[in-house]
Parts: C-alpha cells; sequence; structure tokens
C-alpha cells in the first residue's frame, strides 16, 4: 500500500512505514489474513490515547488558569470518540485502513470507534517513529485547534444534564423521555426519542443507542427552548 498521500495530510513522513500501516490495520484484517507481516493496531492505539492525553492537558494547563473540573470536561470534549472520527475522516485516514470485508462494510457508530481508534493509534507510531515534540505539533495541528469552537459552542457539556438543570431552574420540572419509535435489528438498533416538560414535547433526537438518542433530544430541546 502506498502511504504517501496520507502522510501528505498528516504532515509527516515516516521513518519506518510499518508503524503508519500497523496504524491502519484493524484486529479484523489480521482475522481474515493471519499471514499478513504486521500486528493489529491496537497496542499502537493504547500508547497513542495516553501521549494524546498527555500533550491535550499538558497544554490546558499552560494556557488556560481555570478550575481543574472545566479543564476535565473540556479535554473529555475534545478526545471523544465523534471529535477524532470527524478529524481522523478529515484526515483521510478512512481510505487506509484495513478491515475485515464485514467491517468494511459498516458505518454509523461503528466506524466512528474505529476511526477513532486509528487516530490514536496513528499518534502511538508517530510517537515511535519521530518521538515527543513531533507528535506534540501534530496533535496541537490537528486536534488542539478544535478546542476553541468546543469552548465557545459549550460543546463540553453534557446535554441532558444541561437540559435538566434548566428545566428545574427554569421550569421546576425535571424532564422525561420517552421512547417515540426504533427500528433495525437487534445489532443496529436506531431510536427516536422525545423529551417531555410538563407532558410537552419540548425536543425529539435519533441515535444507535437511546442514550445517545436522549443527548439529541436534550439538544434538540435546549435549542427550541433557547436555554
Amino acid at each position: 500500500m502506498d502511504l504517501s498521500q496520507l502522510e501528505q495530510k498528516l504532515g509527516t513522513s515516516f521513518k519506518n512505514k510499518d508503524l503508519l500501516l500497523q496504524s491502519l490495520t484493524h484486529r479484523s484484517y489480521i482475522n481474515e489474513n493471519p499471514k499478513f507481516h504486521l500486528d493489529h493496531n491496537e497496542r499502537l492505539e493504547f500508547l497513542g490515547d495516553a501521549v494524546l492525553e498527555l500533550v491535550v492537558t499538558e497544554y490546558l494547563y499552560k494556557n488556560y488558569p481555570n478550575p481543574e473540573g472545566e479543564l476535565t470536561s473540556w479535554r473529555a470534549a475534545l478526545v471523544n470518540a465523534k471529535i477524532l472520527s470527524g478529524i481522523a475522516a478529515n484526515l483521510g485516514i478512512n481510505d487506509f485502513l484495513l478491515l475485515s470485508r464485514g467491517e468494511a462494510r459498516d458505518t454509523g457508530k461503528a466506524r466512528q470507534i474505529i476511526l477513532a481508534n486509528a487516530i490514536e493509534a496513528v499518534i502511538g507510531a508517530i510517537y515511535l517513529d519521530q518521538e515527543y515534540e513531533a507528535t506534540k505539533n501534530f496533535i496541537e495541528g490537528n486536534i488542539i485547534v478544535e478546542l476553541p469552537v468546543i469552548i465557545k459552542q459549550k460543546a463540553y457539556r453534557d446535554a441532558k444534564s444541561y437540559f435538566q438543570e434548566k428545566a428545574q431552574e427554569i421550569e421546576g420540572v425535571t424532564p422525561t423521555y420517552e421512547v417515540l419509535e426504533e427500528w433495525g435489528p437487534d445489532h443496529a438498533k436506531q431510536f427516536k426519542i422525545g423529551v417531555f416538560l410538563n407532558g410537552n414535547m419540548s425536543g425529539v433526537g435519533e441515535g444507535e443507542s437511546k442514550q445517545d438518542a436522549q443527548q439529541a433530544a436534550a439538544e434538540d430541546a435546549l435549542k427550541k427552548m433557547g436555554w
């Protein structure tokens, strides 16, 4: 596989190309191709996750005098699977993943998790290939740049908890959630959930789990209520 295009998008050239290739190799691919000359990417992901957390924590500590609780919330919002998978997709990582035929057909949350894990594995590979400063530059240039938007949009807030807080403060009631619709096979269910105040539906959301749909409904309600 020619990885030069991906290296251009990542802004780095690997001395050991096999490290980059391994970071893109999903366990399912090894299961289908047991004679492949490299292992899957899970150990690199383990390393990259730790390096990512260190770089983000160091950046927050040096640049923001906020309390520890706020910094923790910002860090969690920045390194969650949704943000990381979007960054991975923008960098073109999706086009270079080595997956089983079954995994290659999956989309939605399953692919989101694979992409998020892959960019952590890429970070681990950069760290092993080029050490800390190069890895720090990659993380700051591709991941930490998302932080101002997260803070401005308050994307670090848990929408469901925040909506409950505002509903109790303003309306004096606790929101309730109701499944409006569900569909799909057991392994890939989809849910549509409404959130209600005093029996009136304030927002609606969809997701691949009830928890995700409730979060989406709370986000919708926050917008509609102007909170």
